[in-house]
């Protein structure tokens, strides 16, 4: 958001957790400018656009509020509902969930008309889809605004009825899935269905690699939650994430997962 010109104040629940974020913007901004494809320019003015804030309060103001927390229906309402009584009465609220009913979200405040879906794909700075995810409650003058602004943001936007997984993890989750249950059948190693994947399907990585980069605990909810809507086996969750999940090894923002990111991250100074 902030590169395309608008003013971001991103928010975090503690001070810890804010600078982390900040400074994890920062990286990817120079890791940009580093490869050529941004100015030194154009990361201080984009740089520039971004405030932290750990209150709500600091929220008031705003035109649109994204919410990106961990697949949690229960805390995502609780947000919303706080967000509700703080925002002026023209704000838009807007859920980033993957997979969870965006209605009962859109309910937990009392302007359900002006909360929908936007599921950005991860990672979001590089991947050009955009879900958004139309309820039965939602304006369409609201709804208009919010595609039009992921189009300004360069995103390919599609839309989606208020359905579990939507477009994109009613498709993708069975695959990462299966991926899983052929490691622990031992049909085949990591490395192969890595591969089978990215060349043999055409993805750009690996499910285990993508199953890292989403978390593990955020696929735990994720399925639980599809399997409970649908119940449809295919979305009952391997017990190996589970049990990774359980152990903390929920990938990249753990440091470990199906891969270890601890030597990397010393290796890159991060």
């Amino acid at each position: 958001c902030a590169q395309k010109g608008f003013e971001v104040i991103v928010c975090g629940k503690n001070d810890s957790i804010l600078e982390h974020g900040v400074n994890s913007i920062n990286a990817a901004l120079s890791k940009l400018t580093e490869s050529g494809k941004i100015s030194g320019r154009d990361k201080e003015h984009t740089f520039g656009r971004i405030k932290g804030a750990s209150e709500f309060k600091w929220l008031e103001n705003c035109d649109l509020v994204i919410e990106a927390v961990t697949e949690d229906l229960g805390l995502k309402k609780e947000i919303f509902a706080e967000l509700d009584s703080i925002c002026h009465a023209e704000t838009i609220f807007a859920t980033n969930t993957s997979v969870l009913p965006v209605i009962e979200i859109a309910h937990s405040t009392s302007r359900p008309d002006k909360l929908l879906g936007t599921h950005f794909l991860p990672p979001p700075p590089v991947n050009p889809l955009l879900e958004i995810v139309r309820t039965l409650d939602v304006d369409n003058a609201i709804f208009k605004k919010v595609k039009e602004f992921g189009q300004h943001l360069g995103k390919r936007v599609i839309e989606s009825k208020d359905s579990p997984g939507f477009i994109v993890n009613r498709i993708l989750t069975p695959i990462l899935l299966n991926a899983v249950h052929l490691l622990e059948e031992g049909v085949a190693e990591k490395e192969d269905i890595e591969t089978a994947v990215k060349f043999g399907l055409g993805m750009p990585m690996g499910p285990f690699e993508l199953l890292d980069l989403i978390g593990l605990d955020t696929i735990v909810s994720g399925t639980d939650s599809l399997f409970r809507e649908l119940n449809d086996p295919q979305y009952f969750c391997p017990v190996t994430i589970r049990r990774m999940a359980g152990a903390g090894m929920l990938g990249r923002k753990a440091g470990k997962g199906f891969y270890d990111y601890t030597f990397r991250d010393k290796e890159s100074g991060g």
